[in-house]
């Protein structure tokens, strides 16, 4: 819980609905006030995927363009963003411009009457990726337990419908039904498809797949074998290779999202 939660009820029942509903959503808090502003430091509020206030307040419709703007990128890139909504005027001063972005901050001008500052951090929220673990194996099991403690949401079962969060699977079948399950792969709308196995094996299989209709574009992106060189020999070794390499992927999203 977010420390935006904590110090409001009804924050935290609207964030934990959302998160019911595996819904992104973002805290919206002001940190900087300057001149005649309608709310003051430590006002809060939650928004919406599309950058609504669903609850909370952040004064009027002063900011409320550049908050919604904010959010909308936070939640894109996955990361915090500061907004400092000030005066044209004071913009000048400082040599920016409303848009530019300075030292971590982006700037938005204030048209309103009051003319005040307002400086405003945009917390995103977004769903627990999905991990969609294929098999029964020793390494799936092995890997169905240990990926809930690096914050995956594990399932055995690809839901019928693309939900909002990211979605990795790793096909662990090990000679049990490995071409049904890589079909089953190559239709869940995933960013990241994983083999246990090893490259020969794959290769073998990438000729069938390919002979069955499955476009060779579709069949590469697989990683095969599955999981960083670490020289893993146990399922649990193996898993953990597999677990890194998950996370090197995540997080090479963000981070080329953000670049």
């Amino acid at each position: 819980m977010t420390p935006a939660e904590i110090l409001s009820s009804d924050l935290a029942q609207a964030a934990q609905q959302l998160r019911d509903k595996e819904e992104p959503f973002a805290f919206a808090t002001i940190v900087r006030t300057v001149g005649a502003t309608a709310a003051k430091p430590g006002a809060k509020a939650l928004l919406s995927a599309d950058g609504t206030i669903l609850q909370g307040w952040l004064g009027g419709g002063c900011t409320r363009g550049a908050v919604k703007r904010a959010a909308l990128q936070a939640l894109q890139d996955g990361t915090p963003q500061l907004v400092s909504v000030a005066p044209e005027e004071l913009l000048a001063e400082k040599g920016v411009r409303a848009g530019e972005e300075v030292d971590g901050t982006r700037f938005a001008r204030n048209g309103c009457p009051s003319r005040g500052t307002v400086d405003i951090f945009i917390e995103p929220c977004l769903p627990t990726p999905q991990l969609v673990v294929i098999g029964a194996s020793p390494v799936a099991q092995a890997l169905s337990a240990l990926a809930p403690q690096f914050h995956w949401s594990v399932t055995a079962q690809l839901p019928e419908t693309r939900q909002t969060r990211q979605r990795f699977v790793v096909v662990a079948t090990q000679g049990q039904g490995d071409l049904d399950a890589l079909n089953s792969a190559f239709s869940a709308e995933a960013e990241f498809i994983a083999f246990v196995g090893s490259r020969k094996k794959y290769a073998n299989l990438s000729e069938k797949l390919i002979a069955s209709g499955i476009a060779p574009s579709v069949v590469e992106k697989v990683k095969a074998p599955a999981g960083l060189d670490l020289g893993a020999v146990t399922p649990e070794e193996i898993a953990l290779s597999i677990l890194a390499q998950l996370v090197q992927v995540r997080r090479a999203s963000v981070t080329q999202a953000h670049a």
